[in-house]
C-alpha cells in the first residue's frame, strides 16, 4: 500500500536542469545539485545560489502557487530569513505541476544539527519572537477573502484523534522506547481542549525541526518550507515549543511570544505529540535517521512540563 509520501512523479537531476533550462532561459548553463526531497517536494540547488522546489504530488501543486503569493506580503514583517519567489514556473507538457525557484537561504536544518538542552533553549525566546511577529501581522478583510485557511483540519483535534492514536499505537514496533500507553491518554485528554474562537491569523502550518535553519553556532537563522501556510490556528506553529524546545526553555519562549492561553497550548502540545509520531513513521519509511531522531525527541519530551 502506498505511504503519505510515496511520490507520484520523480525528477532526475537532468530531468529538473532541463525543465529550468526551458522555463528561464537566462539562467543558461544550469547546474543543479539534489538537496532532498520531502512529502511533497524534491528540492535541487541551482547554479550554487537558487533553490528550485519541484512538487512530487498533485496535493502539493497548489502549495508552491501558494507561496509565491503569500511569502511576499509576510518577508515585510519577519525578521529571520525566509524564501523569497523569484521564479515560478506554471505546469506544462513537460512538468504536470508548477515549480518555484528562490535564492539559497545559508544555513543547517535543525533536524541536521547536533544538539545539547542548552543549545535547544538558546533559540526559545528568537523562536517566540518570530511567531510573535508572524502571528502579529495584520490581515485585511481583502487578503481573508482570498487567504487559504486550514482546509486539511489541522487544528481539529478531535478529528485528528483517531489517526494520532494509530501512529503512537505503530511506535510499538517502530521505537519500542517509547512508552505509548502514557502517550495514548494524554493525546486523549488533549484532544478535548477547546478549539480557538479569535479569528485566524496567518501561520507557517508545518513548523518542526527540518524547516529551521540555524548557523554553525546553533542560532536560528530562518525558517523555510512554507507550502502550508495559511490562516489558521496560533497552535499550529506553536507545537515548535513542544517539538523541539526542552521544557525548561518553554517559559523563556512564552516570555518572548506573549499571552498564550492554556487550550492554546495544549492544542500545541497535541500536535507536537502528533509530529513526533508521524517523523518516526518517515523517518523510517524513508530511512532518514536525522527525521526519526527529530520524532523520538519530540515524543520524549513534548508530555513533559507543566499543563497550559
Amino acid at each position: 500500500m502506498a505511504r503519505p509520501w510515496t511520490p507520484e512523479v520523480e525528477l532526475s537531476p537532468d530531468q529538473a536542469r532541463g525543465l529550468i533550462e526551458r522555463a528561464f532561459p537566462a539562467l543558461r548553463p544550469v547546474r543543479v545539485e539534489p538537496m532532498g526531497e520531502g512529502w511533497d517536494n524534491s528540492a535541487f540547488l541551482v547554479n550554487g545560489s537558487l533553490v528550485f522546489r519541484f512538487p512530487r504530488r498533485q496535493v502539493a501543486s497548489d502549495l508552491v502557487l501558494r507561496e509565491a503569493r503569500v511569502l511576499p506580503l509576510l518577508a515585510p514583517h519577519i525578521r529571520l530569513s525566509i524564501p523569497g519567489p523569484e521564479f515560478v514556473a506554471q505546469a506544462s507538457e513537460s512538468f504536470p505541476f508548477p515549480f518555484i525557484g528562490y535564492p539559497f537561504l545559508d544555513g543547517a536544518t535543525a533536524c541536521r544539527t547536533e544538539w545539547t538542552d542548552e543549545t535547544r533553549a538558546a533559540n526559545a525566546a528568537p523562536l517566540g519572537s518570530f511567531l510573535r511577529e508572524l502571528h502579529g501581522i495584520p490581515v485585511s478583510a481583502e487578503t481573508r477573502s482570498w487567504a487559504p485557511g486550514d482546509e486539511i483540519f489541522r487544528a481539529d483535534m478531535v478529528r485528528r484523534l483517531e489517526g494520532v492514536q494509530q501512529r503512537i499505537r505503530a511506535l510499538e514496533t517502530l521505537a519500542p522506547q517509547i512508552a505509548t500507553p502514557p502517550l495514548l491518554v494524554l493525546v486523549e485528554n488533549l484532544a478535548r481542549a477547546p478549539g480557538r474562537t479569535e479569528p485566524p491569523v496567518w501561520v507557517h502550518g508545518d513548523l518542526y525541526a527540518r524547516h529551521l535553519l540555524v548557523d554553525s553556532a546553533h542560532a536560528l537563522r530562518g525558517v523555510i518550507d512554507w507550502g502550508d501556510v495559511h490562516l489558521g490556528d496560533t497552535a499550529i506553529d506553536l507545537s515548535i515549543a513542544f517539538s523541539f524546545l526542552p521544557a525548561t526553555a518553554r517559559e523563556e519562549f512564552r516570555a518572548a511570544y506573549g499571552s498564550i492561553d492554556a487550550p492554546t497550548w495544549d492544542r500545541a502540545r497535541f500536535r507536537a505529540i502528533h509530529y513526533g509520531a508521524m517523523l518516526v513513521e518517515f523517518g523510517k519509511g524513508v530511512a532518514d535517521p536525522a527525521l526519526e531522531s527529530a520524532g523520538i525527541y519530540a515524543l520524549r519530551e513534548a508530555p513533559s512540563g507543566p499543563a497550559g
